[in-house]
């Protein structure tokens, strides 16, 4: 890392603060595009600043290139007036700047003290200083009101407790400027209230947070400024108190911000997945993740599936997926009992997938877009021809699902890992509807991507939905959930605990059922009695 003094000398007209990071004229280029052009952005010292744009904007290589991970093409970087040069991470670390970047990056056999010193590891006469280690996250821990257990694997954790370690993370190491990449993405809405409770703890402190979101509500509640980027350039920054959702979503995308909602009734009364008695097994000695699990979802019929986070919801794919055995109980596909399947038999009996993880399950980063388009499809027309993979049907189609899904990249040569978060969800979701399925499993179909590519999933959903498909969809966006399901179902310990009807719930008596804080989840917040219903 090299840093240059902003020059002495000159009278100076009044004594201010300089910004904790400034950046002026950035622009980076990628082999067949201009992922940054000219941006300018400026951050004051203990304020929370958001950053906004569409999936593809240019927000995450412009953080990168803060954090060191990319280095500018032309522009300069300021940190708290000093120019900087960084050439990795370390340097950025070394000024003050941190990233919790929205995958987690937590080693999940290890404590969280000790994820939280890897690689910085503090030592005592020649020994890792355990004790002083402990000591210092549990301080930072009370300062900053980021409640943890040090001591507990990481694997026990939920996602907030994991969002909390990561931002323990970067303080132990002396971040004063927190980059903060979607943090609320995986979040229901009481975790996400904590977490705005310690970013106020941190900005209280004088610490700097930059906070990338598409959630414009939350963007509004938590900022002090907004800045808004698109197609790779700054459009301006706005003022969260006197700026509209609406404008926003203008400055983003240049169209007003969707809404969520299915209008008209699709709902037949074919059934299209049905379990009954479902069970799945925990682990020796614990309790079965999922219990006694009844549910039927129609053709053209949306069932929403609200839940805190490792409740159950990941088991209860796995089981429709054959990714994890059942214990007991049927799974049934439109008559069909499909329990004796494989995943792949599944796949080709009509069921389309979304994963919760787009990294872990959905792509191949390393592989090129059409290969990603074979991917779990490998089987049958255009992919395969007969027992052969028909590469030049794969690209053609791989070329249609990029126009039809606004797949925003400079070919199908590239790899998954070269486009942004949204694009690479767009990809799989038009992977997925294009093999004309009868049930698409959609867990987190919007997660991590802007207002205008939630608008096109979310059409492309109606419109699936209203030619005959079955939908089951997770989510932890309550606006999602109720806007988009036609019945609504609450998983709470592996158990369904109550359905709702939607056009009556609200977000606020949804999440007290979710957290089991409702005295009857199927009563007074619009529960219909229909079948599944669990008490």
């Amino acid at each position: 890392m090299t840093t240059d003094a902003t020059p002495a000398g000159g009278p100076v007209a009044a004594v201010t603060d300089p910004p904790a990071v400034e950046l002026t004229g950035i622009t980076k280029r990628f082999p067949g595009v201009v992922a940054n052009s000219d941006i300018t952005f400026s951050v004051r010292r203990g304020t929370v600043h958001a950053l906004v744009g569409e999936n593809g904007a240019g927000k995450s290589t412009l953080m990168k290139t803060l954090y060191g991970m990319h280095q500018p093409d032309e522009g300069t970087i300021a940190v708290d007036g000093k120019q900087v040069t960084f050439g990795s991470p370390a340097d950025a670390i070394a000024v003050g700047i941190g990233m919790v970047h929205q995958h987690f990056m937590l080693a999940d056999n290890l404590t969280v003290w000790e994820n939280i010193v890897l690689g910085s590891e503090p030592v005592s006469g020649g020994r890792l200083d355990v004790k002083g280690a402990r000591g210092r996250i549990d301080e930072l821990a009370r300062r900053y009101g980021l409640v943890v257990n040090s001591g507990a694997l990481v694997e026990t954790l939920g996602v907030g407790a994991r969002q909390r370690v990561e931002i323990l993370k970067v303080l132990y190491r002396g971040a004063r400027t927190l980059i903060l990449d979607e943090p609320t993405a995986v979040l229901v809405p009481q975790e996400v209230d904590e977490l705005f409770g310690n970013l106020r703890e941190l900005k209280a402190e004088g610490l700097t947070i930059i906070f990338i979101s598409h959630k414009l509500d939350e963007v509004r509640s938590i900022a002090d400024e907004i800045t808004v980027i698109r197609r790779g350039t700054t459009v301006g920054t706005a003022d969260p108190k006197a700026v509209t959702n609406k404008q926003l979503a203008e400055m983003m995308v240049g169209s007003a911000l969707p809404v969520p909602e299915l209008r008209e009734s699709t709902v037949t009364d074919t059934v299209v997945l049905e379990l009954s008695g479902v069970q799945v097994a925990g682990g020796s000695g614990e309790r079965d993740v999922l219990s006694d699990i009844d549910l039927q979802i129609h053709a053209g019929e949306v069932l929403g599936i609200a839940g805190v986070e490792g409740n159950g919801q990941a088991e209860l794919v796995d089981a429709i997926m054959g990714i994890r055995p059942i214990a007991g109980g049927t799974v049934s596909l439109s008559g069909r009992d499909v329990g004796h399947l494989s995943t792949a038999g599944r796949r080709e009996a009509g069921v389309g997938f979304i994963p919760e993880d787009r990294h872990r399950q959905g792509l191949i980063l390393e592989g090129t877009l059409w290969e990603n388009r074979v991917l779990g499809h490998q089987t049958r027309r255009p992919s395969a021809r007969g027992w052969l993979l028909d590469r030049g049907a794969a690209r053609a189609d791989t070329r249609r699902i990029v126009d039809t899904f606004d797949v925003r990249t400079p070919g199908i040569e590239v790899t998954a890992a070269s486009l942004s978060g949204g694009n690479q969800q767009k990809l799989i979701v038009g992977r997925e509807m294009s093999e004309d399925p009868v049930l698409l499993i959609a867990s987190h179909p919007t997660r991590g991507v802007d207002v205008g590519a939630q608008a096109a999933i979310w059409e492309h959903l109606r419109t699936a939905r209203a030619a005959g498909l079955a939908v089951l969809l997770i989510s932890a966006d309550l606006e999602e959930l109720i806007g988009m399901s036609d019945r609504l179902t609450v998983i709470l310990r592996g158990r369904l605990t109550g359905t709702y009807d939607p056009r009556s719930v609200t977000p606020e008596e949804l999440g007290a059922a979710m957290t089991g804080a409702a005295d009857d989840p199927g009563g007074s917040a619009g529960a219909s009695g229909q079948e599944g219903v669990k008490s």
